[in-house]
């Protein structure tokens, strides 16, 4: 998918598809590029996110900017909004969680950190990486931190996603999750607010990595 996605890119960068352009459908794309429907799906969906194409109903997939694009949207929010609030809300959350948290808020964690370090499936994973989220904004037993988290819940589930498929980022969460979970038991606020300020941090790195301009020469493994 990622070289199905960098050889569109580049080639919309380029210029072989102006903006304005309609992509090819979905099953010319997969004969040239000789990948799946729901690859080539992937990485369409990549695109829209990254904001250099719109799908019209009916119509198929047209350009809209030729990029680099450097705020993506996942869902109804930007990324850069995304961050901004994840960084103010986030960050203070887990120092009240280590202050505040249960027995069962740990005992939920650390069972849902488990199935997240076995699962192989990254759909249910995504889901469960926006349940650790909302799992540590309970622990701060202050209702209006979960409701914040409820509220960007579906763009937090979408970024996540595109993480995972573009860079890679599952083993790396579930890493620094830990790492959150352990200061949260170990009762340490400046550990609780370290670990998510670390783990916020890696999630914008990797999100800046994806969304930076592609090679110039855009050169592919992908058959033309």
């Amino acid at each position: 998918m990622e070289a199905v996605l960098t050889h569109l890119r580049s080639a919309i960068e380029r210029g072989d598809y102006a903006v304005g352009d309609k992509l090819p459908s979905e099953a010319e794309l997969c004969r040239r590029l000789e990948v799946s429907r729901p690859v080539l799906r992937e990485a369409l969906r990549a695109l829209q996110t990254m904001g250099l194409t719109a799908s019209r109903t009916g119509k198929g997939t047209f350009v809209i900017s030729s990029g680099p694009v450097e705020d993506p949207t996942f869902g109804d929010y930007a990324a850069s909004d995304l961050m901004e609030v994840r960084r103010h809300i986030e960050i203070p959350v887990a120092g009240y969680a280590a202050l505040r948290r249960s027995a069962g808020d740990l005992d939920h964690l650390n069972h849902l950190l488990a199935r997240m370090e076995r699962e192989a499936d990254s759909t249910a994973w995504v889901a469960m990486d926006t349940l650790f989220h909302l799992t540590v904004a309970q622990a701060a037993q202050n209702p209006v931190f979960r409701r914040v988290i409820e509220e960007i819940r579906d763009a937090l589930a979408r970024q996540s996603a595109f993480l995972n498929e573009l860079g890679g980022r599952r083993e790396q969460s579930n890493r620094e999750h830990r790492a959150i979970v352990e200061a949260l038991a170990d009762g340490s606020e400046p550990d609780a607010v370290e670990a998510m300020t670390h783990h916020l941090e890696r999630v914008e790195s990797t999100l800046t990595s994806i969304v930076r301009p592609a090679p110039a020469d855009g050169r592919t493994d992908i058959p033309t």
